[in-house]
C-alpha cells in the first residue's frame, strides 16, 4: 500500500467505526515506514473530523460517534508509542470542558486528541459542566490552563462568566482558552480569554504558546 492508501484506510476505518480495520491499518503504517504522526493527522484525525461533520448533518448519532472514537483510539494506541519524543514534547496541565448547558462535545473531543498528541496532561470534565466546577477543578489540580468550548450562542456567554470566576478565584495564574462555532477571536477577547482557536490543530498550537508565555 502507498502512504496515501494507508491514510485513506485509516480515515475510512474511523468513519466506518471498524476498530479491527483501524488497528490493522495502523500496524500497516508502521510496517511500511509511514511517519506515525502523519498517519494520525492525515488518517485518523481527518476521519474523526468527517464523523463530526456527519453528526452535525444528522447522518450519525451518539452511539456511532462512540464507536468511531473507539476505532480511532485503538489505532492511536498502536501509533502513539512510535512518535518521536520531540514531536510529542509539551508541558502543562489543562482542564477541558464544554460550557454549562451545552452538550455538543465532538469539537472538544477533537481538541483533546490534539492536545494529547502535544504531550500535555488533560483532565477532561466532559460536557455541560457547571462553571464553578471547572474553576474549582483547576484550583484543586493546580492546572496551568482551562480550555472550554461552546457550540451555541446561548451557552457561549458562560465563557464570559467563567473567565470572571477564574480571574477572581485563581488570579492570572491559570490561562483560559476558548473555542466553538459561534466564538470568534474578537468574541474571545471581549470575554477576556487569554487565547482562542478556530479548530483542533490550532488549539494545540495556541495551548502550547500560552503555556510557554
Amino acid at each position: 500500500m502507498t502512504e496515501k492508501e494507508i491514510f485513506e484506510e485509516l480515515h475510512e476505518a474511523v468513519v466506518d467505526m471498524d476498530e479491527d480495520r483501524a488497528v490493522e491499518a495502523a500496524e500497516k503504517a508502521l510496517d511500511e515506514g509511514v511517519d506515525p504522526l502523519d498517519a494520525i493527522m492525515e488518517g485518523l484525525v481527518k476521519g474523526i473530523a468527517e464523523v463530526g461533520d456527519l453528526y452535525d448533518e444528522g447522518e450519525m448519532f451518539v452511539p456511532e460517534i462512540m464507536m468511531a472514537s473507539e476505532a480511532l483510539y485503538s489505532a492511536l494506541d498502536v501509533l502513539k508509542p512510535h512518535i518521536d519524543e520531540e514531536e510529542m514534547h509539551g508541558e502543562g496541565k489543562i482542564i477541558m470542558a464544554v460550557s454549562e448547558g451545552d452538550v455538543h462535545d465532538i469539537g472538544k473531543n477533537l481538541v483533546k486528541l490534539m492536545i494529547d498528541l502535544g504531550g500535555m496532561e488533560v483532565i477532561d470534565l466532559g460536557k455541560d459542566v457547571p462553571l464553578e466546577k471547572i474553576v474549582d477543578t483547576a484550583e484543586k489540580e493546580k492546572a496551568d490552563m482551562i480550555a472550554v468550548s461552546a457550540m451555541m450562542t446561548s451557552t457561549m456567554e458562560g465563557i464570559d462568566k467563567l473567565v470572571d470566576i477564574a480571574n477572581k478565584q485563581l488570579g492570572k495564574n491559570v490561562k483560559v482558552m476558548c473555542g466553538g462555532a459561534p466564538i470568534t477571536k474578537e468574541t474571545a477577547e471581549n470575554f477576556g480569554a487569554d487565547g482562542w482557536a478556530p479548530n483542533a490543530v490550532q488549539a494545540k498550537k495556541e495551548a502550547l504558546k500560552l503555556l510557554r508565555e
